[in-house]
């Protein structure tokens, strides 16, 4: 059965007790669960008897095993709650202070909470002990739905950095943020799968982006984008930025599968902002054909002196996996190059229009991504 991928909605009620300045829900006794995780594509199934088929793994999801009012305790003064007023109205969003210095610090967050001040309006940031200051934009990437902003305030409270590519389906992981404007909102769940292809966002005014998501149960609800998700250490692993619906006309919340940007992702997008003001996306050298519906994406023109023609891929092609990724669609294909680098090598399956199956080694070339 060919893979679903996800077309969700961005932006982020949640009815807590508040415990020493922030709110907590979790559950207060989690049963261990049997499970079984799809070996390539990280995928999360339930296991009545803990048995597995072929090409899955069973392991044992049970509480969180993590403190999450030690976490939150620690982690909170380094999240902020951000909000956005327009001509045309306004929004809220939720952010993390990434960098600090002597005099200014930099706030990590998604580009769709902010982009509605790019052409007008302001930006305020309300911190963990209540002041609120103005913010500038340093730079946003649509492509990767994230934004940095700047505060004049120093020595700031910084989120600790984690390792978003050692993350397993079952660890423990903590959602910080501000939905419905709810300052300090904290949540908890699991990592219920990762390489996740998620597409966000795509009017006729903003580019789609493409994340190649960590999946979680953990409440995400509008006003959590940005906010970070930490693991059972306290450290950033994923950027809170969508989640799924039910296709009704407006949302209603939380349904339990919320997706983060992968913090190694953001990681390079945010230091390459506030290095030069702008951030860079990797090139494949193609463009892919819309109207394929067989599994894999079939190239339908490729671009002269990139790395796709260099390597040899032809018209026609169809791109079966990357890096050993099964591809499914156009989609799964631009997300999992998408989670490389500009100068990364990747490692691409192709069926080729005479019907052989060739391996081609593909570098990837760079371009900026729009800037405000």
């Amino acid at each position: 059965m060919r893979n679903s991928i996800l077309k969700v909605l961005t932006g982020f009620i949640i009815g807590a007790t508040a415990i020493g300045g922030f709110a907590v829900a979790q559950n207060s006794q989690v049963p261990i669960v049997k499970a079984c995780v799809d070996n390539k594509t990280g995928a999360l199934f339930a296991s009545s008897n803990g048995s597995c088929s072929k090409g899955r793994s069973a392991i044992d999801i049970g509480a969180t095993g993590a403190n999450v009012k030690s976490i939150a305790q620690d982690v909170s003064p380094s999240v902020v709650s951000i909000s956005v007023s327009t001509n045309f109205g306004g929004g809220t969003g939720s952010g993390s202070i990434y960098q600090t210095n002597s005099s200014t610090s930099y706030i990590l967050t998604n580009n769709h909470v902010i982009e509605g001040a790019v052409s007008g309006g302001t930006i305020s940031v309300e911190l963990n002990n209540g002041d609120i200051l103005n913010a500038t934009i340093v730079g946003r990437d649509p492509a990767y739905d994230l934004a940095v902003l700047q505060i004049k305030r120093g020595n700031m409270p910084t989120i600790t950095f984690g390792d978003s590519n050692s993350i397993s389906i079952g660890d423990p992981v903590v959602a910080f943020g501000s939905p419905l404007g709810l300052s300090g909102t904290v949540t908890s769940g699991i990592v219920s799968a990762i390489n996740r292809p998620v597409t966000t966002g795509g009017s006729s005014t903003t580019e789609s982006s493409y994340i190649n998501a960590v999946q979680t149960d953990a409440a995400i609800n509008p006003g959590n984008s940005g906010g970070p998700l930490v693991d059972g250490a306290g450290r950033i692993i994923g950027i809170n930025s969508a989640i799924a619906s039910l296709g009704a006309t407006s949302q209603t919340g939380s349904i339990g599968l919320g997706f983060a940007i992968p913090f190694n992702q953001a990681k390079r997008i945010a230091d390459e902002i506030i290095k030069n003001g702008f951030s860079t996306k990797p090139i494949f050298g193609v463009s892919f054909d819309p109207t394929y519906t067989g599994i894999g994406a079939r190239v339908f023109a490729v671009t002269s002196g990139k790395g796709a023609a260099k390597a040899g891929i032809p018209v026609g092609a169809i791109i079966k996996s990357i890096d050993g990724v099964k591809i499914t669609d156009n989609v799964s294909a631009i997300v999992r190059i998408r989670a490389k680098a500009p100068g990364d090598q990747v490692t691409v399956v192709a069926d080729l229009p005479n019907g052989s199956s060739t391996t081609f080694t593909v570098t990837l070339d760079s371009a900026p991504s729009l800037n405000n």
